[in-house]
């Protein structure tokens, strides 16, 4: 059986060498106690628990899957021991506020720990991982009463959490939302209505579940404008805390899916179920957005993962079986036949999957300092700060989601690719790794929706293109800094021309937009994925230069490290920044191409 083993000498290298998150922790009001010595050894035990207790229940899990009995989902063997091992360790509260029993470490180190539960096993992830939105979201916009009555058994991880969007008549258009909220003589809601597509709806793993609801108002505004957000919890809690009736909330069914089997995936259905208005009266939309956000970035960490898992277990794969001889001539000559790891075509396969995995982590771990200061604004009650960095965080998290998880899937398509027919075959695990992974690009809005988020809101209509402008001329300034250096001289090169590539890109489609209001449309995607591989290219230079500094002034104890880290680099930039050319290519193109075509003259029949 296929095994997760963390990677923790890349991750203290992104941590420690590249962002210098031990200056950046002791900048950070609540991260006096990240010091290097507790950064490292939470690492570890997180590595431990993901290896040796999440990893062996992901392919069972897939096996199993989930099952409804009697209107209540049961989790497969083993999920609700290995959640009970998580909560006792206190992992669901690492990034928490101390007030409500968590432990005040910054928000990074919860995205570590997602990282390896994500990577190890993705479904099980799923649980805890709604849960943190949930909890955000009512630190942020709960009422000082529903924080003191929630946050406590959620952040102990006795209570889970979820957000319930989707309708059957309804997506990502969410003005369509139509479950109804009407107003109890106590001050509470009954909410009435279907939601699908719910994660983590209904499960076994803890006592109660508290669902983040987007409902409409009897007198609501039409639209998107008309949209409360509420507390609806299973079972009602009393006001000591304990338990008190099941509320009107039910599992109709569980989703029939393609992969993430062992995630419940719920049809909810709520019938006067009663439920607690979060914030203002149609301001939901406002509120969801921090659950969204959080969500965004989550799901991002599914690009790299899969990424990391298909290459683990890809590379050993490759190692192992021999097919023929390498085109070099015998590299084994011992044996029947080569190793495919001495195959270029192969070698091609495991270097994008390298590449895509460490750089997607690096990618996100950029991000997630910029996170740190965001939540550090709020806890100071310092709106400028959260403005700022809620605006650099904002540009990138598109970025992240839609380009991560479409590199995601490639990755883990690969990964199958390396073990050829073997990898068709459910016991080694990679077709699962596929299977799980397609989800990624749909949920939390497809890679089209974030690409129209990049392009059409935060690029075009919120900075006018200001927005690229402040984070190339970050890039700019980084390649000038290293240009005359020979050994970094080609990716600052590159990284100079890419930036203002970006930018003229930008421009000129703010000025085809004034005449041709599709090509937002029609160039979003190619805008997102041209975006993706030039802030890659950024983090694998960044990466590139400080292993060149550490081959040169000492770093000879992790020489073979380094030396990777510069080849995959250059594999990168030789082999996987060209893309972004055919995509600079593609979002010029007129959008008559697309729009040409009648409707009704898409398909023809006799």
């Amino acid at each position: 059986m296929p095994v997760y083993r963390a990677p923790l000498r890349d991750m203290k290298f992104l941590l420690n060498e590249v962002f210098d998150y031990p200056s950046h922790y002791a900048g950070l009001n609540q991260g006096e106690n990240a010091t290097s010595d507790i950064v490292d050894a939470i690492l570890t035990e997180c590595a431990r628990f993901c290896e040796e207790v999440l990893s062996p229940l992901y392919l069972s899990g897939d096996e199993e899957g989930c099952h409804l009995e009697n209107g209540e989902v049961r989790t497969p063997a083993g999920y609700k021991e290995a959640y009970d091992q998580y909560v006792q360790g206190g992992w669901q509260g690492l990034s928490s506020l101390e007030e409500f029993g968590g432990q005040g470490l910054p928000a990074s180190m919860g995205l570590l720990k997602q990282e390896m539960m994500g990577t190890a096993n993705w479904p099980f992830s799923m649980y805890p991982g709604l849960s943190l939105g949930a909890m955000n979201t009512l630190q942020l916009h709960g009422s000082e009463a529903q924080q003191q009555q929630y946050l406590g058994p959620l952040t102990e991880g006795r209570w889970a959490g979820t957000m319930c969007l989707t309708e059957p008549q309804c997506g990502t258009d969410l003005g369509q939302v139509k479950t109804r909220a009407e107003l109890n003589p106590d001050g509470s809601y009954a909410l009435t209505g279907t939601k699908i597509f719910i994660s983590s709806g209904d499960h076994d793993l803890t006592e109660n579940i508290v669902h983040i609801v987007l409902a409409r108002l009897p007198d609501a505004p039409k639209g998107t404008r008309g949209i409360s957000l509420f507390i609806v919890p299973k079972f009602l809690p009393n006001d000591d805390g304990s338990l008190g009736e099941r509320n009107g909330v039910t599992c109709g069914s569980l989703e029939k899916k393609m992969g993430i089997k062992a995630s419940a995936t719920c049809v909810l259905n709520f019938d006067g179920a009663r439920g607690f208005l979060i914030g203002e009266p149609n301001e939901g939309l406002n509120c969801m957005f921090t659950f969204m956000n959080t969500a965004r970035i989550g799901t991002a960490i599914q690009g790299v993962g899969p990424a990391e898992l298909s290459y683990q277990w890809s590379l050993a794969y490759a190692r192992d079986r021999r097919s023929m001889r390498a085109l070099s001539g015998k590299k084994e000559p011992d044996q029947v036949a080569d190793s495919l790891i001495h195959h270029a075509d192969v070698r091609r396969m495991l270097l994008t999957q390298k590449a895509i995995a460490e750089g997607g982590r690096a990618m996100l771990y950029y991000a997630a300092r910029l996170a740190d200061h965001m939540v550090a604004g709020h806890l100071e009650n310092d709106q400028k700060k959260v403005d700022k960095y809620d605006d650099k965080l904002g540009f990138l998290t598109p970025i992240l989601k839609g380009f991560l998880t479409e590199l995601g899937n490639e990755a883990a398509n690969l990964g199958m690719q390396v073990f050829g027919g073997h990898g068709y075959i459910r016991e080694h695990g990679m077709e699962q790794i596929v299977r799980d992974t397609r989800i990624a690009t749909l949920y939390e809005g497809t890679t089209g929706i974030q690409a129209l988020d990049l392009l059409g809101r935060k690029v075009l209509l919120m900075t006018q293109g200001g927005a690229v402008r402040a984070f190339t001329l970050k890039i700019s300034n980084f390649a000038r800094k290293h240009v005359s250096n020979k050994a970094m001289r080609p990716f600052a090169w590159d990284l100079l021309k890419l930036s203002g590539q970006w930018n003229l890109l930008t421009v000129r489609l703010m000025l085809i937009a004034r005449k041709d209001r599709d090509i937002v449309g029609s160039a979003a995607n190619d805008f997102l994925m041209f975006s993706g591989y030039v802030t890659m290219a950024f983090m694998w230079a960044r990466m590139a230069a400080v292993a060149l500094d550490k081959l040169e002034h000492g770093g000879a104890e992790s020489e073979a490290f380094y030396k990777a880290k510069l080849a995959t680099a250059e594999f990168y930039y030789e082999r996987l920044l060209p893309r972004a050319q055919t995509h600079a290519a593609s979002m010029l193109s007129p959008s008559r191409n697309l729009m040409q075509l009648d409707a009704d003259h898409m398909a023809f029949t006799d």
